[in-house]
């Protein structure tokens, strides 16, 4: 077996490369790189999925960040389990190829009870005042408490929110050497998030983007020092590009306006009540589940949304299975955003009635993805004091709600998910190994294994 790591740098594509990036650059010209075709789609948890099983959305039904849960009637986003990911992963067929073999699984989505060797994710503590404690999980456990005493409480305020930073990625990358130091894993998988939080907030716009590029290249140029030191292959890739967007689109407000949408207000705020309602959206990025509890509404839900601005396909019926994401937790309808487009989650038709998470880093309870979450308000020009203050009562024991997000899409200058994107956003897979210079998705899988096992 050959010892293998594969970094994973969030937004890698060939329009960030350059000047801003030496060591990835001088790294690539003398490997071989190949441009993936986006996955669908383009998203975290559904392109990981892809690589670690070798199979598309239909079947091993991770069809985006979240979904609808038709049996709770609630929308899930950012879950955890393993256990959702239907197909097989290499890691289990690298321990029926060789017993000698094992895996660690540094950060990639869906890395709770997993049948990895050795995992990290996050995992806050929320503890019963309501207060969310930065934290997070491990296998074995033991390793949790031992990262944390080498390195620090596991910087969760800095992996996500306003605060996100390069701090969460040297972590993850000092963790990564730790665990490969300790156990020397067969096959290790590292992620490192830092280019999703600056490219997602401004876009491809070096003048503000050239710290982020410098700081990500010096983290890949220590790990691909340590991990060649010991003899390791390494494999660079990305799970999508990220390109700019100046379009959101608000597809819930489409259907509440058009009658679909059920609400429930509570102490003068909006909640959606995805249980009572017609037709609604889940979004993610460039794409959205839209779901139709009311079966008999689907003809007229589809022929409104072909008609919004912002909207470039609508995906139903055979079309779904195309595009590989034909699964029971997808959508009734698929929709994808045009290149320049992303859809947001809001429902609400006055912001003062929005509800209370909508202002607070809270991915779990909102029914969509929300880079909004990446902002503090500008509007406010107290607004660092107001965290500030928020802070102190935290810790000083006293309950608070961090409510410093805007309500501002327009904010947001990059999305991805969409696979219509240009070729300068695909996805990359940098090593010494490669199939042509455009590859499936599913590709990825058999490098990978290739590069452990022959």
């Amino acid at each position: 077996m050959q010892k293998t790591v594969v970094i994973d740098i969030v937004g890698l594509s060939e329009s960030i490369l350059g000047q801003h990036t030496p060591f990835l650059d001088g790294y690539i010209s003398g490997k071989k790189k190949s441009k993936i075709k986006p996955p669908f789609p383009a998203v975290t948890t559904t392109s990981q999925s892809v690589y670690l099983t070798g199979k598309y959305p239909s079947s091993h039904g991770i069809v985006g960040n979240g979904w609808y849960d038709n049996i709770d009637s609630e929308v899930k986003f950012w879950k955890q389990s393993n256990k959702l990911v239907g197909d097989e992963k290499i890691w289990d067929a690298g321990h029926k190829k060789d017993p000698n073999f094992t895996c660690a699984n540094l950060f990639w989505w869906y890395n709770m009870y997993s049948t990895a060797d050795y995992s990290v994710t996050p995992r806050p503590q929320y503890h019963s005042d309501g207060v969310k404690m930065p934290d997070c999980y491990s296998h074995p456990a033991d390793l949790r408490d031992e990262l944390q005493e080498a390195f620090g409480t596991f910087p969760l305020f800095n992996f996500w929110g306003p605060n996100a930073n390069i701090k969460s990625t040297n972590w993850i990358a000092d963790a990564s050497i730790y665990v490969d130091k300790k156990y020397d894993a067969t096959l290790t998988f590292i992620y490192l998030p830092h280019l999703d939080y600056c490219l997602q907030k401004f876009g491809v716009d070096f003048e503000k983007i050239k710290g982020d590029l410098q700081e990500i290249d010096q983290v890949v140029e220590r790990l691909v020092s340590h991990f060649e030191g010991k003899g390791a292959k390494v494999i660079i890739l990305s799970e999508y590009g990220i390109n700019n967007v100046s379009k959101p689109v608000h597809l819930n407000r489409i259907l509440r306006e058009a009658g679909y949408i059920a609400l429930r207000e509570e102490q003068g705020l909006e909640l959606l009540d995805p249980g009572a309602s017609r037709a609604f959206a889940v979004s993610d990025h460039q794409i959205a589940h839209v779901y139709c509890p009311e079966a008999s509404v689907l003809d007229e839900v589809k022929l409104l949304l072909m008609q919004t601005r912002g909207v470039k396909k609508v995906l139903s019926g055979e079309e779904l299975a195309a595009f590989h994401i034909d699964h029971p937790r997808a959508g009734d309808l698929v929709l994808i955003a045009d290149t320049d487009a992303w859809f947001t989650y809001y429902y609400w038709l006055d912001d003062k009635k929005a509800p209370d998470f909508a202002r607070c880093v809270d991915i779990f309870k909102k029914p969509g993805y929300d880079p909004v979450e990446m902002f503090m308000d500008p509007k406010n020009p107290f607004i660092k004091l107001r965290a500030a203050y928020k802070l102190a009562r935290k810790l000083t024991g006293f309950r608070y709600r961090m409510d410093v997000i805007p309500l501002d899409a327009s904010l947001v200058k990059g999305s991805h998910g969409s696979p219509f994107c240009d070729e300068a956003y695909y996805p990359l897979y940098i090593a010494d190994n490669q199939s042509t210079d455009k590859m499936e998705p599913t590709e990825v899988y058999s490098l990978i294994w290739n590069t452990v096992f022959e």
